[in-house]
């Protein structure tokens, strides 16, 4: 029953999360967590943090970790914006940029979120098909629009563009926004914060969740002119002043300062990505070239339901869509190499 629910919410269909499970012993791949630890120096601040002083509220423009992560880029902080995770980002992002009146257009396979953000928001959208190899079909995104987002890497296909790419789109978009989500750009992309200083049209949003190991902490940003940075803090401080807690933010910029171990972690997860795939290519599966934390594969003969059952089974969560364009295609999480060859070994029990 829908009962006292708004008209808005009854037409909402939701985002539905990769599953967390609460038996023990299965090998988690399919929410794209990170297989390793956070940074040690993110862990003991965390545990400094975690005091008398959460009585108080956190700082409300988290200026220490803005600060930590425009030294990073080369921006000043004025341009940063952090808030609950790269979800809460994007959705101040759709809110403060984008009018019912006029088309957002994504391509048909991309993060999920995107549709449920403008559905909830009366946005008007359009969902461009893919190319047949699962590329970005960049024609369709080149002006007559309300604004373009873009994931890059994308998810859940595992390809990414080049920053060619990325300047065809704001050159031929100056007058609306162009949102790159940059989830997984650390595992292999380019990023484009380079193009900031040049397009004031550019927004960036990065994670902690994935190459800094703090899925937990629920940690996003965004980085672009201050203008667009000034939008998302209206939306922000019209809704939640205080998003993103004490905790959070010193561990986050704890993680963002450990310049060694952020490179390492990236670097043991591509390695492992490597060997994996060419591994499942043996085994006779179709694996895309992939530039992030995951594996987007099929296998011919196979319905991609039919894998993750049989993986389930096998006590490995992995993660399938039904949606027509990808129902014969799994998402698989790198995880540790240990976890990989437990993978390969079930797949090999599995399609024999």
């Amino acid at each position: 029953m829908k009962e006292f629910w708004s008209g808005r919410i009854r037409a909402a269909t939701p985002y539905v999360p990769g599953e967390q499970p609460r038996e023990e012993g299965l090998i988690k791949l399919n929410t794209n967590e990170c297989p390793y630890p956070p940074s040690p120096k993110a862990l003991e601040a965390i545990r400094q943090a975690a005091g008398e002083g959460l009585r108080r509220y956190p700082d409300p423009e988290c200026l220490g970790l803005r600060q930590a992560i425009a030294r990073r880029e080369g921006l000043r902080p004025e341009q940063v914006f952090c808030s609950n995770g790269s979800d809460e980002v994007l959705a101040f992002a759709f809110q403060a940029f984008f009018d019912p009146e006029r088309e957002v257009v994504f391509p048909r396979v991309t993060y999920s979120f995107y549709p449920v953000y403008a559905q909830y928001f009366g946005l008007r959208c359009r969902r461009v098909p893919m190319n047949p190899d699962f590329s970005v079909p960049v024609e369709e995104l080149l002006g007559n629009n309300g604004g373009v987002v873009l994931c890059n890497p994308n998810a859940p296909t595992g390809i990414a563009v080049g920053l060619d790419v990325v300047e065809r789109l704001l050159q031929a978009n100056p007058d609306v926004v162009v949102i790159v989500d940059e989830a997984y750009v650390d595992f292999g992309a380019d990023s484009a914060v380079p193009l900031i200083g040049r397009y004031p049209n550019l927004l960036v949003v990065q994670t902690a969740s994935k190459s800094r190991a703090l899925a937990g902490l629920r940690v996003g940003w965004a980085m672009g002119s201050e203008n667009l940075i000034a939008a998302l803090r209206c939306v922000r401080d019209s809704i939640n002043s205080y998003p993103v807690d004490r905790i959070a933010q010193v561990g986050t910029q704890a993680a963002v300062e450990d310049e060694a171990h952020f490179q390492e972690l990236c670097r043991k997860v591509a390695a492992t990505r490597e060997w994996a795939a060419r591994a499942l290519k043996e085994m006779g599966f179709t694996v895309l070239e992939s530039k992030t934390n995951f594996l987007f594969l099929s296998r011919p003969g196979w319905t991609g339901k039919a894998l993750l059952d049989g993986l389930r089974t096998r006590g490995i969560l992995v993660r399938w869509w039904s949606d027509p364009p990808i129902a014969d295609w799994l998402r698989v999480t790198v995880g540790t190499d240990e976890e990989m060859q437990a993978l390969l070994r079930a797949m090999a029990e599995l399609v024999g």
